[in-house]
């Protein structure tokens, strides 16, 4: 007599077209792809031999790094040695080249152990940028004045973060196995052509989408080993465990998250460590920076003081800022826990960052390089992406202007209701694509990534997994990802019977 056994969830058989082109998908991928000769298989057919979607888009986003370049090639010439204003109203400023000297690379001191001059006493960074900055002033000729030296230490950093540029084009155009082009987004984004050069940002950017790499492949400690990297480049990338952790406790993958902490905190505790024990003053100088600064550009908080004509103290911008997030974080969860399908990784990834971007007590216009990567993933909507985009353009834009306003004596820039209005295009456009990733959510139907029947094609271990824990409406059968009449049907997300 056959014994009776427990249906399981099959995965949807591959489907013919193993690479999902958006020029087939998206409206407005196919009317832009009309400039280079329609979408792709009208007269040619990409990935069949030399010209793979993963190096056409690693070239594309050399490519506009590249542009990038040229557009500070004005500041890079004379005015960043000229003056402030003309670096502000050509839009080309960049930390980078008054650093050199103004953390004391110029003068070979060693970041953390030698104290520099002025307000703050020690380099500001966290370690592993302050490791890639001396690896950058380490290849600056010693030769020389102090303006050549200070653009060779640009160019050194250029190079450097050129090497982070390929490695974030590749890993985000590899997580998402059949939609390789969805990297495009990343390396045509307009915003990141334009801040790519401004600060150290890519390095963090760059791992962290080597981390979620990782994640996809099933490999949580690698992804915690490089998201402890990130984490000791730039602090955001840490709230990447947020989202790990909930969709983890959903599925019931505890290994996986235990493996990805502790991956994450001995990466960390490797890079940290020795200079924390060695020159405690230096280490804790990020920290300290990042708790008693005041709040500055870009934010909500000084949109509010400006408005109302009260100054906000660092400490209160603090406390509601961290009770926001908490909010934030309360509504993953919910999120989590009572969508009807299992939310991707990405989605929730890119709403955490998100709403440290937009609760923060500033916001450099390079800040739009954490977003992006995670926005190519989460949304691979060209409209909605571009809108946002749009935006963010307008705030680069708007900052320099208001700095040469203030900065210049004949008051030549944008005012600062001027300012304000680009500050509020900002957090309008980040809401808005929010916005979006919580319908898709909430209506996984309305997911691109989900119609051809995917569950999360970046989720790793938790990519099909069964649901062992879930609330309010996702203990009902869930609704299928797409109202789809063909192919197959997939009940990913449906708890156990």
């Amino acid at each position: 007599m056959p014994s009776l056994q427990k249906p399981s969830l099959q995965k949807p058989s591959p489907p013919q077209d193993p690479v999902v082109s958006p020029t087939r998908t998206d409206e407005v991928a196919a009317a832009g792809s009309e400039l280079l000769g329609g979408p792709i298989g009208r007269r040619a057919l990409l990935g069949a031999g030399q010209l793979t979607p993963v190096r056409v888009i690693a070239l594309v986003a050399i490519g506009m790094f590249a542009l990038g370049m040229v557009q500070k090639l004005p500041c890079y010439n004379w005015a960043w040695f000229r003056g402030s204003t003309s670096q502000y109203t050509h839009a080309c400023y960049s930390d980078i080249p008054h650093l050199f000297s103004g953390r004391g690379f110029a003068e070979g001191l060693v970041p953390y152990f030698d104290r520099i001059g002025g307000d703050i006493p020690f380099l500001e960074y966290p370690v592993l940028t302050g490791l890639f900055m001396q690896v950058a002033a380490w290849l600056t000729p010693g030769d020389g004045d102090l303006t050549q030296r200070e653009q060779a230490f640009w160019m050194a950093n250029a190079g450097l973060l050129l090497v982070c540029t390929a490695v974030l084009a590749v890993c985000v155009a590899r997580t998402h196995r059949r939609r390789p082009w969805d990297g495009l987004l990343v390396a045509l984004a307009p915003a990141f052509a334009l801040t790519a050069t401004i600060n150290w940002d890519l390095l963090a950017v760059a791992l962290t989408a080597a981390a979620l790499l990782m994640w996809s492949r099933s490999r949580p400690l690698g992804f915690g080993v490089l998201l402890g990297l990130a984490t000791a480049a730039k602090f955001y990338p840490i709230l990447l465990l947020v989202p790990v952790f909930l969709l983890c406790w959903r599925a019931g993958k505890w290994r996986a998250f235990a493996m990805a902490v502790l991956g994450a905190a001995g990466a960390w505790l490797v890079v940290n460590l020795p200079v924390a024990l060695l020159a405690p003053e230096g280490w804790k100088q990020f920290y300290l920076f990042s708790t008693e600064r005041n709040i500055d550009f870009g934010s909500f908080w000084l949109l509010i003081s400006q408005i109302t004509g009260q100054s906000i103290r660092p400490e209160t911008a603090n406390y509601y800022a961290l009770f926001l997030m908490m909010l934030v974080v309360a509504g993953l969860a919910y999120l989590a826990f009572n969508a009807p399908r299992r939310p991707r990784l990405v989605q929730l990834a890119f709403l955490i960052v998100a709403a440290f971007v937009l609760t923060n007590k500033v916001y450099s216009p390079q800040y739009v390089l954490w977003l992006i990567p995670l926005a190519a993933l989460a949304r691979p909507r060209w409209r909605d992406f571009l809108i946002w985009q749009a935006c963010e353009v307008m705030y680069f834009l708007g900052i320099w202007l208001y700095l040469a306003y203030t900065t210049s004596g004949n008051k030549q820039g944008l005012p600062t209701d001027g300012y304000q209005f680009a500050i509020v295009l900002h957090l309008l456009g980040t809401l808005y694509l929010c916005a979006l990733v919580v319908r898709d959510i909430l209506a996984p139907d309305r997911d691109g990534v989900r119609r051809d029947g995917s569950d999360d094609p970046s989720g790793g271990v938790l990519d099909g997994a069964e649901d062992v824990f879930v609330l309010g409406r996702a203990a009902h059968p869930a609704r299928h990802a797409a109202p789809a009449v063909e192919g197959p049907r997939v009940d990913w997300g449906v708890p156990p019977a």
